[in-house]
């Protein structure tokens, strides 16, 4: 009878010992320490979403709705998103090359959904919401991160042909006038120029030379100067920006004079938390568009500057990103998501100081929004993602004559 023969003993412990040596260094790569630009991105995020819900709750405290019933729905969203957001971030780079087209596809099929009789919703002359299940949601809010996103992708595809125009144009330039089309088709200009932005951006960050990436600035300017003149609306917005003390103050200026009476009303010190005089009725959409007006107003210029603050603290991680990695889809899909929130909150700060006409573009991570909170967040986790993957810095040495190498 033929015996098998069994390993010794003593070589199950080492075997043992082995296995549990592997699963604790397992185990210990969830608990690594994050980079510096994770931090900064995160903790950012995390602040201005709470910041957020903090003044919606303030700004709609005047609403015969309920005080809460605003702050409970922004709240919810976070609670969602935040959550998301450090999900997003555990997905590898792969993964997320491997959705750029499923998710343009899906992003601009959602976005087609407002213009579906009994689903689409139109307010203040735009189409560009959706009702389902009693939310009703902003489905071009998703487009920019999906934009981003397939633009990088792509790039990287060519990322040897960048110097030949028709490498750079093709098929980025269809598509994205494809999806950016179907946002100016339901009326949403201040949308359309934040998609215009991630384009440009994405295209910026990707190196292709000055000649080539001054064609499509230069056209994306001619779209939107062209779209915005062919509405007597929007014509009376932009004069308005410009000239306002010939401006209708019961029309178009009603909303960016009280806006920036709240900011003087503010001061330096604000008048307190909650007692805002001009979201009683005065100061429209106070919540939403207008809300770091209601920050003036009641935090005064501190307040202000601590939102400029963390917005730039924001852009200083992701640009680290940008400057440290050595994956081009990384370096592309990260400036494109930069622009789309830094530039997105530029536009809303320069609109309510009337320095821009109105565009109707909420404030990322405190305007008043599900969606638009919802993508804001989204795009953080993607940029945590990337944060996750950049190189460990080296170690210096000191030699003996006190110099620093590494």
């Amino acid at each position: 009878m033929t015996h098998t023969a069994h390993p010794p003993r003593a070589d199950r412990p080492s075997r043992i010992q082995g296995g549990g040596l592997a699963a604790r260094v397992s185990l210990g790569r969830l608990f690594v320490v994050p980079s510096t630009e994770y931090v900064l991105i995160a903790s950012t995020a995390v602040v201005l979403t709470l910041f957020g819900i903090v003044m919606v709750l303030s700004a709609t405290s005047a609403d015969a709705a309920g005080p809460f019933e605003g702050a409970m729905r922004q709240g919810m969203f976070a609670a969602i998103g935040i959550p998301m957001m450090l999900l997003v971030s555990r997905f590898p780079i792969t993964f997320l090359r491997r959705i750029a087209w499923p998710a343009l596809i899906l992003a601009t099929a959602f976005q087609l959904l407002v213009f579906v009789p009994g689903l689409g919703v139109s307010s203040y002359g735009n189409q560009n919401w959706v009702n389902i299940a009693g939310f009703q949601l902003q489905p071009s809010e998703f487009l920019k991160l999906a934009l981003a996103i397939w633009i990088a992708f792509v790039l990287l595809r060519k990322q040897a042909r960048l110097g030949i125009w028709h490498h750079v144009f093709i098929p980025i330039v269809p598509v994205a006038v494809l999806a950016i089309g179907t946002v100016i088709a339901g009326g949403d200009l201040g949308t359309a120029m934040v998609l215009v932005l991630v384009v440009l951006g994405c295209l910026f960050f990707s190196g292709v030379k000055l000649r080539l990436f001054i064609l499509p600035l230069v056209g994306g300017i001619a779209g939107v100067l062209g779209y915005a003149l062919s509405s007597e609306n929007r014509m009376r917005r932009i004069v308005a920006a410009f000239n306002p003390d010939d401006c209708d103050y019961y029309r178009e200026c009603f909303q960016s004079t009280h806006g920036i009476w709240g900011m003087a009303n503010g001061g330096i010190f604000g008048v307190g938390l909650g007692n805002s005089q001009e979201k009683y009725g005065w100061l429209p959409a106070a919540a939403n568009d207008y809300i770091f007006a209601i920050v003036g107003e009641e935090l005064g210029l501190i307040g202000c500057l601590l939102v400029l603050v963390l917005f730039g603290c924001f852009a200083v991680g992701a640009f680290h990103i940008i400057r440290k990695t050595d994956d081009p889809f990384v370096r592309v899909a990260t400036g494109g998501i930069t622009v789309w929130i830094v530039g997105q909150a530029l536009f809303n700060i320069g609109v309510v100081l009337r320095v821009f006409p109105v565009m109707g573009v909420p404030l990322p991570f405190m305007s008043q929004g599900g969606t638009a909170l919802l993508s804001v967040l989204l795009g953080c986790g993607v940029l945590l993602a990337f944060a996750r993957t950049l190189p460990a810095p080296q170690p210096r040495a000191v030699t003996a004559q006190g110099r620093v190498t590494g």
